[in-house]
């Protein structure tokens, strides 16, 4: 069942799904190579399990992700984007360029994520 909109305003619809605090810097991390939960918990950001795991759900319901299972004792998923989740390649992209332009000493991580996924 998909959750009703709150606003007709596609920057308000974009922001229900990947604008909050963590959302950008796990998909960040999915193009930079990362792909297992333990990776992206040992991101610098040190983001919080609980909140990661949260996260990682609703990416995956939202359609941006895709989790596939590499274990099954005890269960353990790779996750990657999917094609509508490669689509936000220059939104990171943009971002990033700002944040390079305004936060001296910044630096933009490379892109490993091949968008014939």
């Amino acid at each position: 069942m998909t959750k009703p909109r709150r606003s007709l305003c596609p920057v308000a619809c974009s922001l229900d799904v990947i604008g909050d605090r963590w959302t950008l810097l796990v998909i960040r991390d999915l193009f930079a190579g990362k792909s297992r939960f333990g990776d992206f918990a040992s991101s610098p950001e040190h983001i919080p399990t609980n909140i990661l795991a949260e996260r990682l759900k609703r990416l995956e319901a939202a359609g941006l992700i895709e989790a596939t299972a590499y274990s099954e004792h005890p269960p353990r998923f790779e996750y990657h984007l999917t094609p509508r989740g490669l689509e936000l390649e220059p939104v990171l992209d943009a971002l990033a360029s700002w944040g390079l332009a305004q936060f001296p000493g910044t630096k933009k991580l490379i892109r490993r994520v091949e968008a014939n996924r």
